[in-house]
């Protein structure tokens, strides 16, 4: 890039940041208008616009929106051709995402972006918002995640946020509900922080279907209200909005809370252990193929001896273990969740045009063990 482009993309860039409202207060803004500013060979080609530039500044409010088109990197980045000691001026100030191991210890859905920062969001049901306001990392944003239910998603997002002593404010926006169902997930939060909950754990005022708060004791309930502060945003989507919300909220951190709280739940974690082998189930045993010419799932049901009994022909899954279940042909909870499993992954293999073989694994040659009982034979059954 020869000088004269590259001052006429600072200078065009410049200008359409400077038309922008939403950068006079933005980060990347202030920081490139500033850099360019202490630059004389930029100040020789453009004094004028730069000072311009810096009559527009408003109150800080936020490092950076994450813009699909940032006009001042842009215009950072030509600026460095003119004057490469620019190249080590950054004018996006977002610090860069650091998350803790262990931190959440619930999996959901939401997007962690750095354990030592002040803000929680909660975007409610807006899933959009969520990813948008991850891609902007704003600068005092820890995590953003949704929450769709007044009960479980309450409990799982106190059992998520208590953990990390440096979370004191959570912005509560996005849409409260879904078209078809009465959950009020925002309202039950704030009446939450804003009046507690009873004897019984219903959230005081809360008009969700169910407001009750069964698996987080009230002494740590009470130290989430505490410790945290909420701030009222439902119904704003605008990301701008909240990521202001996020940079005001910030100023004001009163830093980390030294009541450190590691664990919510009176339940321990217990690792899962691989059954040692199968037992055969005295109802018998069942072999399941997909039908590719009627797009229909067929299952077989075997007695022990071999000898065949019943063959059921369905559309879905849920149609062809009911049939069992309600015909008595499975006793054993291994075999119903065995079954289920391969009917879920012949059905996958019906749709996707792929080949099914029954307890084969996905992506390996080896056939497991099958449900059918074993025998002594020196021979294989047929």
């Amino acid at each position: 890039m020869t000088a004269e482009s590259a001052v006429a993309t600072v200078e065009s860039e410049l200008r359409n940041a400077m038309q922008a409202t939403k950068c006079h207060r933005c980060g990347c803004y202030q920081d490139a208008v500033q850099s360019f500013a202490g630059s004389e060979k930029l100040m020789g080609f453009l004094p004028g616009l730069i000072e311009e530039a810096q009559g527009l500044f408003e109150a800080r409010r936020y490092d950076c929106l994450g813009c699909e088109t940032c006009w001042p990197a842009v215009a950072a980045n030509a600026a460095a051709e003119i004057d490469p000691g620019l190249a080590e001026a950054s004018c996006c100030a977002t610090a860069e995402p650091v998350v803790r191991e262990g931190w959440p210890p619930l999996p959901g859905d939401y997007h962690v972006l750095r354990f030592h920062a002040p803000v929680a969001v909660c975007a409610l049901n807006s899933d959009e918002l969520v990813s948008h306001l991850a891609s902007a990392q704003p600068s005092g944003l820890a995590i953003v995640g949704t929450l769709h239910t007044e009960n479980l998603g309450i409990e799982h997002l106190i059992r998520n946020l208590l953990p990390n002593p440096n979370v004191r404010f959570l912005v509560v926006c996005g849409e409260d509900t879904r078209k078809a169902v009465g959950h009020l997930p925002g309202q039950s939060l704030l009446s939450l922080m804003r009046k507690g909950i009873d004897e019984n754990g219903r959230i005081l005022e809360a008009r969700g279907k169910r407001p009750v708060i069964k698996n987080v004791s009230r002494e740590h309930v009470e130290i989430f209200r505490r410790r945290i502060e909420v701030i009222d945003q439902i119904g704003e989507t605008d990301v701008e909005t909240i990521t202001a919300c996020i940079a005001d909220a910030a100023i004001r951190d009163p830093g980390a809370c030294t009541d450190v709280v590691n664990d919510t739940s009176c339940v321990a974690v217990e690792e899962a252990v691989e059954p040692v082998g199968l037992i055969s189930d005295p109802a018998g045993y069942f072999v399941l193929y997909p039908d590719d010419r009627s797009k229909r799932l067929v299952l077989e049901h075997y007695s022990n001896a071999g000898v065949l009994t019943r063959v059921f022909e369905g559309a879905s899954p849920t149609a062809l273990y009911s049939s069992v279940i309600e015909a008595g042909l499975i006793s054993r909870l291994d075999h119903a969740a065995y079954l289920g499993r391969e009917l879920a992954r012949a059905e996958a293999a019906l749709r996707d045009g792929t080949d099914y073989v029954q307890d084969k694994a996905p992506g390996k040659n080896e056939i497991h063990v099958s449900p059918a009982p074993s025998c002594e034979c020196s021979e294989p059954c047929t």
